[in-house]
């Protein structure tokens, strides 16, 4: 099989770029608009533990997606479709925990500007990496992908 969504899915590393970058955003809107809130203790402690979710939940798919053999960079052909571990719980569990990470980060530091950049960046990267990467794994890996992708939420799913 040959093709562009076949070869790869996407020609530049997309993601790490765009979570970089909204970051970066975030602390520059910080510095220029103050929100001017200090978040209390316990919303600060459940921001550490979300960051702690979610740097939990990218180690986790990043080492099965080793123990699978699986391509980990975002620009390059997929070379196995890994569907247990946290990718039964979400098609994009790394995408999901660097999202949690940021959220977590704003609320855990009081750089409040963190939470709504962490939203940004999912609708970002869904635009420019995720579609790409839907439709490269469905041209390589064709009935496995459609079944996974009809039983596993591209985020998450909070209820059966």
């Amino acid at each position: 099989m040959t093709g562009r969504w076949y070869e790869r899915p996407n020609r530049i590393p997309w993601p790490p770029m765009i979570f970089a970058g909204v970051a970066c955003v975030a602390v520059v809107l910080q510095h220029v608009f103050p929100p001017g809130l200090t978040l209390p203790p316990a919303l600060r402690w459940l921001g550490a533990a979300t960051m702690v979710i979610g740097v939990a939940l990218d180690v986790s798919a990043m080492a099965v997606m080793h123990r699978h053999r699986a391509n980990i960079q975002p620009h390059r052909a997929a070379t196995a479709l890994v569907t247990t571990g946290p990718f039964a719980l979400s098609r994009n569990p790394i995408y999901l925990g660097n999202t949690l990470l940021i959220a977590g980060a704003g609320i855990a530091f009081n750089v409040l500007w963190f939470v709504p950049m962490a939203i940004v960046t999912a609708w970002l990267v869904s635009r420019l990496a995720i579609r790409r990467e839907e439709a490269h794994l469905a041209a390589r890996f064709g009935a496995a992908w459609t079944a996974y992708a009809q039983r596993t939420p591209r985020w998450l799913r909070l209820r059966r």
